[in-house]
């Protein structure tokens, strides 16, 4: 009898213990990595075995295989997940769609990710594709997908997955806007974040998961409303903003991790740039008691997986060719910084732009505008590549000549500057045209102040009733962006001109080396 009350104390100490008993998770993290799987420059180009050599570099999947298992073996219990946009951004997309992808997220591991707008760049079908080629669910939450047969049944909303012994409730989430920003389709309707992942969270719960992670590739300002307006959330890693967080570095948005409503909210950059590393401590009730980390720099001090190099340098054979090729110089380097094209006028804007007008200026086109979104990256002085140019401009747009009114450009500026508080891409870039905006006035009431057009007389203030003729690409003639002005079928238009790309090449060449400016073009009141 002793003996057997000896072994009961025993066993409920024990039972107490593993109750009140700490959970550590090491969250693993990436986003937007857009297929840069080589190694790339501070600029997020592309990088020269030289540099690279030479410890100049950043990123690159090699490295990321060296980094994550490395940290796996600092924890016990680690996940990896990302925040979306793995497509798209390098010659390897445009060449392999979602293959290179999906083979170097299963070499190194992922437990999930969420859908990227970009992911939907090429469809549902390409995104099918590389769910059926990976080895973790891809996920979102904030739409239904039950009309389009290549998803319906397959992408879900969110996934348990067990590590260390406890269940981790993950839900994917993605932009609202998808729509007006990548080609998801008709048969996909997109909803509000917080009401998608409140549902989520609540269905998780009910299963008795009481650790949450929303993956999350809507933007650090979306991230931060789900946190505060919504309950059982402990963790976001978030993307699609490309914020740096960081708690050592004057240059970050944020701390690492940005605490809203007691939800721990992480990001890493973009491009393979960055490993975000939070480690968590959560109690027996699933609350946060604890988030310490920083995202890890991927510089040349991080050794890259010799395999992976090898395979890399395979796969990029067919590519080289093209890549390789110098067609002009940069005088000095060419902003194309996101940070800076989203809401101003930049050097990589007036290139774009000039570019294109300059391609149909023959045709009595006088005004160019480019989504500022179109352009990702920048390109440093020297030889430029045709492998930079296809960084910058690497989604196969088509040159798209149409006809409007002078009030619908006014509206087109205006939804250009609508979202500049949120870095969004729908921010225009222009060329035969002058235009001021006003950041104090509300969006949509007027931040357009003044647009002045090319004339044979200098510039001009625009004419309301006058229809002009105008260049941009097929992307924003059909409306992306919110560019729902220049779409329709009454424009006179014609969708199918050169890719945007080879016309940005061409015109380098002509003009190398090139000088980058900026003219005042755009202007803030």
């Amino acid at each position: 009898m002793f003996t057997r009350y000896l072994a009961t104390v025993a066993a409920l100490a024990l039972t107490a213990g593993t109750a009140a008993a700490d959970y550590t998770l090491t969250i693993l993290h990436t986003n937007d990595f857009h297929s840069r799987f080589e190694p790339i420059s501070k600029y997020d180009s592309g990088c020269s075995a030289d540099s690279n050599a030479e410890g100049k570099c950043f990123g690159g999947s090699a490295r990321l295989v060296t980094a994550i298992a490395d940290a796996r073996a600092r924890s016990n219990n680690a996940i990896l997940v990302d925040g979306g946009d793995q497509f798209q951004g390098s010659l390897f997309y445009t060449y392999y769609k979602g293959k290179v992808a999906a083979e170097m997220m299963n070499k190194l591991g992922y437990d999930a990710m969420t859908v990227g707008n970009h992911e939907f760049d090429d469809g549902p079908e390409v995104l099918r594709g590389f769910m059926d080629s990976v080895d973790f669910p891809v996920l979102m939450s904030n739409a239904d997908v039950s009309a389009e047969p290549h998803l319906a049944d397959v992408l879900k909303k969110s996934t348990v997955i067990e590590r260390g012994g406890e269940k981790l409730g993950l839900i994917g989430l993605t932009p609202e806007d998808t729509p007006e920003i990548a080609s998801p389709g008709p048969n996909v309707s997109f909803s509000d974040p917080v009401a998608a992942v409140q549902a989520e969270v609540d269905a998780l719960t009910a299963m008795g998961v009481n650790k949450i992670i929303v993956l999350s590739h809507s933007g650090y300002a979306v991230d931060q409303r789900v946190a505060a307006e919504t309950t059982g959330v402990d963790v976001i890693v978030g993307g699609h903003s490309n914020t740096y967080l960081s708690n050592v570095s004057d240059r970050a948005s944020g701390p690492y991790p940005t605490v809203v409503n007691g939800v721990q909210i992480v990001q890493a950059y973009a491009y393979g740039k960055f490993l975000g590393e939070l480690n968590v401590t959560f109690d027996d009730a699933g609350n946060v008691t604890e988030a310490v980390g920083e995202p890890l720099v991927m510089d040349g001090t991080v050794t890259e997986d010799a395999g992976t190099v090898a395979r890399i340098a395979e796969l990029a054979a067919p590519l080289d060719e093209i890549r390789n090729k110098v067609i002009g110089g940069a005088a000095s380097a060419i902003e194309g910084n996101r940070d800076v094209c989203r809401v101003m006028e930049c050097a990589m804007g007036n290139l774009v732009a000039d570019a294109m007008l300059d391609r149909v200026a023959d045709q009595g086109v006088t005004i160019a505008i480019a989504n500022s979104g179109g352009l990702r990256a920048s390109i440093d002085a020297g030889d430029v590549t045709m492998g930079e140019v296809l960084t910058v401009l690497p989604f196969q747009n088509t040159l798209s000549t149409f006809e409007i009114t002078g009030a619908g450009l006014v509206e087109a500026l205006e939804n250009g500057v609508s979202q500049v508080e949120e870095v969004k891409g729908r921010f225009p870039q222009v060329a035969g045209m002058q235009f001021i905006w006003d950041p104090s006035v509300a969006p949509g009431e007027g931040r357009v102040t003044e647009v002045l057009v090319a004339s044979d007389d200098g510039f001009v203030p625009i004419d309301p009733e006058a229809t002009y003729l105008v260049v941009t690409n097929n992307y924003v003639r059909n409306g992306g962006d919110g560019y729902a002005m220049f779409a329709g079928d009454d424009k006179n238009a014609y969708d199918f001109g050169p890719d945007l790309a080879d016309v940005t090449a061409e015109y380098l060449a002509a003009n190398a080396p090139y000088q980058p400016y900026t003219d005042g073009r755009i202007a803030q009141k």
